[in-house]
């Protein structure tokens, strides 16, 4: 008598686009630590990609104005026009693009801005290409757009970044989309113009769109400074930019992000906005006029502490055997690269994975990282240093008793 197959609930009902994506890792991880500090546990949490400041007075001064004028009800499904002509005079004023409000489209988060480009443009079968590492979500929302990731892989030898050989070789007659992040989540690299230029040289007779998600725009140090792919007039048509407030203003909450491009595709993310969530938060987009349009000071001294906080990373954790790490340009985070420490044995513990090594480290030293796997770099670690000096110092010291013991 044959034995009958057992069929999970999930897999007989559930469709097979949210069975082809996984769970975000980062808030999974974000999410374990945090019950862990609940339960009363000394946990550092170094997985989490929000920056500890205070999101500025004037902004939750303007926001409390819309509050108590009333300002409480649905808005058009795009975003407010005072919005979106903010986010076009800030286009032309820090990126020199021209978009027009009507380019423009409002959303809640710069994950749903870049969900909607997804699922406005590809089709079953159309093919992505991504970089690795990258952002978690990327390659699943290609999945939930029921496409194909084509991953391009960079490590810390060539400081994370990839060559125009690279992408040309990526390309096939099912390439539809191609998306760009700089600076990158999660590796902080920050690519100049010349090498974006270089790059993006491939795709100007290619029917491809790119989404450039600049979203840490902001958050660059030393000298490099940051270029938006749409100043190329050859791809202008081609390209739509993504960025949003969270970030730079440290309105992580607020949930507000952004797309501009070609207002055809704007159009058509419009569609699928007003059947899924329809207009962002009436109040948080009063709030992200009032950030747009004031001053950068804020932004700035935020920026310098987070320099200081990523010197103090590179410096310390260099020092420890088995962990290297490069100097990131932008943003607020490190990958770094254990993989001298895969395949050894802590404290009793057989390390086989950046995975394993994760768990050891939060479940024992109560240190939260998140594994390189989830951004497509096994042997890798990511580490978030939007924490204070203090608290980073104790994760330092934490990793080093982990590794030493």
């Amino acid at each position: 008598m044959s034995q009958e197959t057992t069929i999970t609930k999930e897999e007989r009902f559930l469709s097979h686009r949210v069975n082809s994506v996984q769970e975000s890792q980062t808030l999974q991880i974000t999410g374990k630590a945090k019950k862990m500090q609940g339960e009363g546990l000394d946990v550092v949490s170094l997985s989490a990609g929000e920056p500890d400041f205070p999101t500025p007075d004037f902004v939750c001064a303007a926001a409390i104005k819309a509050i108590n004028e009333g300002f409480t009800k649905y808005t058009i499904n795009t975003g407010i026009l005072e919005l979106r002509k903010a986010i076009a005079a800030k286009f032309l004023r820090d990126n020199h693009i021209t978009y027009t409000p009507d380019q423009i489209i409002v959303s809640n988060g710069g994950k749903q801005s870049i969900a909607n480009i997804f699922l406005a443009l590809l089709n079953e079968g159309d093919e992505v290409i991504i970089q690795a590492p990258y952002w978690v979500s990327y390659p699943e929302m290609a999945h939930l757009a029921e496409a194909v990731p084509v991953i391009i892989n960079t490590d810390l030898t060539t400081n994370f970044k990839m060559t125009p050989q690279q992408l040309e070789n990526a390309i096939t007659a099912k390439t539809k989309l191609f998306v760009f992040n700089s600076p990158s989540n999660p590796t902080g690299t920050v690519y100049s113009e010349k090498e974006i230029r270089d790059i993006m040289n491939v795709l100007v007779d290619k029917d491809i769109f790119i989404i450039s998600d600049e979203i840490y725009e902001h958050l660059i140090y030393d000298s490099v400074s940051h270029f938006s792919l749409a100043q190329i007039t050859e791809l202008y048509d081609k390209i739509i930019t993504v960025n949003g407030v969270s970030k730079s203003y440290s309105m992580t909450g607020w949930r507000i992000g952004y797309a501009a491009g070609p207002k055809w595709i704007i159009d058509a993310c419009a569609k699928i906005q007003s059947q899924t969530t329809s207009n962002p938060c009436s109040i948080s987009q009063k709030a992200s006029v009032a950030a747009i349009n004031g001053s950068m000071d804020v932004v700035n001294e935020m920026k310098e502490e987070f320099k200081k906080r990523r010197d103090f990373m590179y410096q310390e954790l260099n020092k420890i055997p088995g962990i290297k790490v490069n100097n990131p340009e932008g943003a607020f985070y490190m990958l770094v690269s254990v993989e001298e420490l895969i395949g050894k044995t802590i404290d009793g513990i057989k390390i086989n994975t950046s995975a394993d090594l994760a768990n050891y480290l939060l479940e024992k030293h109560y240190l939260a990282t998140v594994p390189g796997d989830a951004f497509g770099a096994e042997g890798y670690l990511r580490l978030s240093y939007a924490e204070s000096l203090e608290v980073l110092g104790k994760a330092v010291d934490r990793m080093k008793r982990a590794v030493n013991s």
